[in-house]
């Protein structure tokens, strides 16, 4: 049993317990390291939020565990970043990973019905403040091309009567990428980063 598969059946496990009607947040590594419950904690907020993100997921591996994943907590609200792992491999294009996120969509609306689901904006890489290890990937995952896809998200969003989010804008430098002082290693970000995303994810938590 690899990595992937030892969080998803921990997930299965806990969602056993878990309370229906709640919200989740899913996606790969960038949603899985969002401490949102530390925070939660942090700021005296009982909101209750599933984290359901597994490092590496491609969008064609969580449309495959999507029951685990999203459908049987049977949210309220849906927080989504997935398919960056997709950006960063040259032989998925990004039309591959939209069909995909769009077949994940379908079978969350299906199966949780009057569900709201927030597409979140991905977000920007720092390939200047990359470690070497990072540098190569980052020159498929570019920023350019992470405009690109969040393009076809707005429109994959708007399709489906769902909400696009961009919540970008405190990890954002003057050039547009993400902030030096935010990033691991170019790509993954710092518990300072999510810090700094956390009133403007929480508002959309809130909101109606």
């Amino acid at each position: 049993m690899n990595d992937k598969e030892r969080k998803l059946e921990r997930y299965r496990a806990e969602n056993q317990f878990a309370q229906k009607g709640q919200i989740v947040f899913t996606g790969s590594s960038l949603m899985e390291m969002f401490p949102i419950n530390q925070l939660l904690t942090e700021h005296g907020d009982s909101t209750v939020i599933y984290n359901r993100g597994v490092g590496g997921f491609l969008s064609h591996e969580l449309l495959a565990a999507i029951d685990v994943c999203v459908i049987d907590l049977q949210p309220s609200k849906v927080f989504m970043n997935i398919g960056t792992n997709d950006l960063s491999r040259s032989s998925i294009p990004i039309c591959e990973m939209i069909h995909n996120y769009d077949r994940i969509l379908s079978k969350i609306e299906y199966a949780v019905p009057g569900v709201k689901i927030y597409l979140m904006a991905y977000y920007p890489v720092n390939a200047e403040a990359a470690s070497e290890e990072m540098k190569e990937c980052l020159k498929i995952r570019t920023n350019e091309k992470i405009q690109a896809a969040n393009a076809e998200v707005k429109r994959l969003a708007e399709q489906h009567g769902q909400r696009y989010i961009d919540i970008n804008r405190n990890l954002q430098d003057a050039q547009g990428r993400l902030k030096a002082e935010y990033t691991i290693e170019g790509m993954h970000i710092r518990e300072a980063g999510y810090r700094a995303v956390y009133e403007d994810i929480m508002a959309f938590v809130k909101e109606d």
